[in-house]
């Protein structure tokens, strides 16, 4: 064995990569002049891929395994090369090594309030964010669209992109879902597998694609979470009698448990006996005694609560819009956009029916009278 047989044996080229940064999405392995010998070993781990380019075109891609870098394993670049079989000389080229595994634990919001119209509380507001996960399908798309000649693409080079396209995507599938705000903490599970198709259709266009999709939280302003928060309160009162000797008692507890409160337990007591004996008179040891004509005229009657507006929602080639108001239905029919073969569903209604099936929308569509009798 002559002295270059045996210094080609001993120098052979061994191509691989290991990441220990959890955010490298692509590496160019890195070689003075880009020069490849020719029989190199390549060694592709699982989770990874390793892209050739030939003088800034795309040559080959291969998948895990061990490669001898020769003529009959690399036909895109042998072609670019016009090897001959017998040609064993360095060939330049740039080696990049594509991270396949799932990048997980990724996280987004809405950086500004989404607006959707609620059946219970009209045009609201609500933010939401969650996690999500990406993974490298098509390296060689997510090459060319992507990375270019990035030596090291991280993940945060590309996470604000996909970020923008998530809020785009939950905003128009939030706003066209008409799932009440109350009820959406119900259905997070529903939204996140159509948010998530509807991403990874945007994704596809890059290499890329979305195995997982989270939504954390839903939340609404603070001035509606307080509103909520008062009617929540008032739900568990109850009866409003009741609560307040609940109330007064407790606060008895309290100041008869402190040093300096018996005075104050006394004044609380004596007015809650007081309460507690108008409370008995009204009432009576059998039950409650009838109150005088006089006594009933004299209390304040309130008003009558405001009757409820419903709301519909029409169904038109598969799609769904709304919900819409009766006075704008009947604009709507007057304009000729709603008709009456038009599918219309509101709460409480058993399915789509038709607007001349609902006798309420059924009075929208007046027939005009015939012509008047000649002479008249």
């Amino acid at each position: 064995m002559g002295i270059f047989d045996f210094l080609s044996g001993e120098f052979i080229d061994v191509i691989h990569w290991v990441d220990d940064t959890r955010d490298t999405m692509v590496w160019r392995f890195e070689r003075e002049g880009h020069a490849i010998k020719y029989g190199a070993k390549l060694t592709v781990r699982e989770g990874q891929a390793a892209v050739f380019v030939h003088e800034g075109q795309l040559a080959d891609v291969f998948t895990p395994g061990l490669y001898m870098l020769e003529t009959n394993n690399m036909p895109v670049l042998t072609t670019l090369q016009h090897w001959d079989h017998g040609f064993r000389s360095p060939f330049k080229s740039e080696i990049y090594f594509v991270n396949t595994t799932r990048f997980t634990d990724l996280k987004w919001g809405t950086k500004n309030p989404v607006m959707l119209r609620d059946p219970e509380f009209g045009p609201t507001r609500i933010r939401a964010f969650g996690s999500y996960a990406v993974r490298v399908t098509d390296p060689a798309r997510f090459m060319v669209e992507i990375v270019g000649t990035d030596g090291e693409f991280t993940m945060d080079e590309i996470g604000f992109q996909i970020r923008n396209v998530i809020v785009q995507e939950f905003s128009r599938v939030i706003a066209a879902s008409g799932i009440p705000v109350l009820d959406m903490a119900a259905n997070t599970a529903d939204l996140g597998k159509l948010i998530s198709g509807e991403v990874s259709k945007t994704l596809e266009a890059y290499g890329l694609t979305m195995p997982e999709f989270y939504i954390e939280n839903i939340s609404l302003p603070p001035e509606v979470e307080k509103a909520l928060d008062k009617r929540t309160s008032m739900g568990i009162a109850g009866d409003l009698g009741r609560y307040t000797q609940y109330s007064a008692a407790e606060a008895m507890t309290e100041a008869a448990q402190s040093p300096a409160g018996s005075g104050m337990a006394a004044g609380i007591g004596a007015g809650l006996g007081m309460a507690m004996a108008q409370s008995v008179a009204q009432t009576g040891p059998w039950g409650t005694v009838p109150r005088s004509a006089a006594a009933e005229a004299a209390m304040p009657v309130p008003p009558p609560p405001p009757p409820v507006e419903h709301v519909w929602h029409i169904a038109e080639n598969g799609q769904t819009s709304g919900p819409f108001s009766m006075a704008r239905l009947g604009r709507m029919a007057s304009e000729g956009s709603f008709r009456r073969d038009s599918f219309v569903w509101t709460q409480g209604q058993d399915g789509w029916k038709r607007a001349e099936e609902v006798p309420e929308l059924a009075r929208l569509f007046t027939v005009a009278p015939p012509p008047p009798p000649p002479g008249v």
